[in-house]
């Protein structure tokens, strides 16, 4: 011990550390901030869609006034050789007032009649100019991501909300 009281590199005292440098909070601020914004992006991804509104009772009772029409579905390969299935028809307004939105569920079935898919689509939109009373407009539904247990049958076709003007 005597030889380590002399010597003055063993005797030298512990080092002093200072404070922690400026550079490595931030650095530490911008990881939790970005694992955070990770975190509640994640989150909010994972959570389901708040379902549609249903037909409001105006809607219930004018949906009678709808045809559809003429109504076939064909199925094709894109640019990219994945099936494309398409339905297209005609929708008439028999009724008395005019229609901002049609959507309609396309709902497609397995051999077993179990539900592989249920899809809500527009067929009338602003966009188009919306359904005039008397009015019949073509309509096309291209569907890309079909599962293949789907049967290869028409869905059902269920109107499922409309929007006055």
């Amino acid at each position: 011990m005597a030889a380590d009281r002399n010597n003055p590199v063993a005797a030298a005292a512990p080092e002093k550390r200072g404070p922690i440098p400026p550079v490595a909070i931030v650095v530490g601020v911008v990881l939790l901030a970005g694992a955070a914004g990770f975190w509640v992006l994640d989150r909010a991804s994972k959570q389901p869609p708040p379902p549609p509104p249903p037909l409001t009772g105006d809607a219930k009772a004018y949906v009678r006034n709808l045809k559809l029409s003429d109504v076939e579905m064909k199925a094709h390969a894109d640019y990219f050789q994945h099936q494309v299935v398409e339905i297209t028809g005609m929708i008439g307004n028999a009724g008395d007032r005019v229609l901002q939105v049609v959507e309609i569920n396309c709902v497609f079935y397995d051999p077993y009649g179990q539900v592989v898919l249920r899809q809500r689509v527009p067929i009338v939109s602003r966009k188009a100019g919306g359904l005039a009373p008397g009015e019949t407009k073509p309509f096309r539904l291209p569907f890309d991501t079909l599962p293949e247990s789907w049967n290869n049958a028409m869905p059902q076709m269920v109107i499922a909300g409309i929007d006055f003007q």
